[in-house]
């Protein structure tokens, strides 16, 4: 049996408003369109549904038995326009980001503050990871975008729009306090017991790929997972730290480490934001791109 789902939609609304008129205006359709779907549902049921009374209509003992069914999908169907116009109206939702320490504290953090002031019903979800993860959950469809640094490798499928720049440098505490006025040739820095990010990240391919172009190849006596221990074990003088410069701003300015002036400055390196091509963006993951851009755009 192949009857128009929009028949049952009318039967619906006339059963709930106990009236042809009621249901006309509900659905916002003239009472002799009402009629004529009540008719033909009961045509192709082979039953009467309605009987008149001096108030409207009532169901009949048949008409009763399929609303009991007919009810509960209509009822998950307005539960489903209901969220669904929630979540265009950014009234509830979730965003699934990808970035790491860096770009999330350095970048994504003032923005998600203030999303979340003026979006308080959405639900923000935050995959901490590398650059070539973060790539990878993208490309798997598991998040909606992701901030990352450079350099990476850009695929035909990725969208790529730059948000700023990080510096890495080489610091060091009081125990190497014979290099703080010194210019250091980056040949000299394998004489040190130097601390790094660990190899699966782009931040220490890209320092790698530096010292490799500059004829030197440099091995880390400690490799650790996140900036903030770097820039804790420098502070405790267990040796010459290679970090983004924003993670030890803080110790820089009170004199717990100092910067290294190397005789071949590190190069500067981009923060971008990066989603898929044929994967759309979730409409409040729009709306907080759409806040990151608009602040650029003023600060440029």
């Amino acid at each position: 049996m192949s009857i128009n789902f929009e028949y049952y939609k009318v039967f619906y609304y006339v059963a709930q408003c106990g009236s042809i008129s009621g249901a006309a205006n509900k659905l916002f359709i003239s009472q002799p369109a009402v009629s004529q779907a009540v008719k033909q549902l009961e045509i192709s049921l082979g039953s009467i549904l309605f009987h008149r009374t001096p108030k409207g209509v009532r169901l009949t003992t048949e008409g009763d038995a399929l609303y009991s069914y007919i009810a509960q999908g209509c009822d998950c169907f307005l539960q489903a326009e209901s969220m669904f116009k929630d979540i265009l109206s950014l009234q509830s939702g979730e965003i699934r980001i990808g970035a790491s320490d860096m770009t999330l504290q350095f970048c994504l953090l003032p923005y998600l503050e203030k999303f979340h002031q003026e979006y308080p019903h959405i639900k923000i979800k935050v995959t901490n990871a590398p650059t070539p993860e973060t790539i990878e959950n993208l490309k798997n469809g598991d998040i909606d975008f992701g901030v990352v640094t450079s350099p990476f490798p850009q695929g035909k499928w990725l969208d790529v729009h730059d948000v700023g720049y990080v510096q890495d440098i080489f610091v060091a505490g009081k125990k190497f306090q014979h290099l703080k006025y010194k210019t250091v040739r980056l040949s000299e820095l394998a004489n040190y017991p130097l601390i790094m990010l660990e190899g699966n990240t782009s931040t220490r391919r890209f320092i790698d790929d530096f010292m490799s172009f500059n004829g030197q190849r440099i091995v880390p006596e400690f490799e650790l997972a996140t900036s903030e221990l770097i820039v804790k074990f420098a502070s405790k003088g267990m040796g010459v730290g290679c970090v983004v410069k924003d993670f030890a701003e803080d110790s820089l300015m009170n004199g717990q480490l100092f910067e290294l002036n190397l005789e071949t400055p590190i190069p500067t390196r981009k923060m971008c934001i990066i989603t898929h091509s044929k994967i759309p963006v979730c409409a409040a993951g729009k709306k907080l791109l759409m806040m990151i851009e608009n602040t650029e755009k003023k600060l440029s």
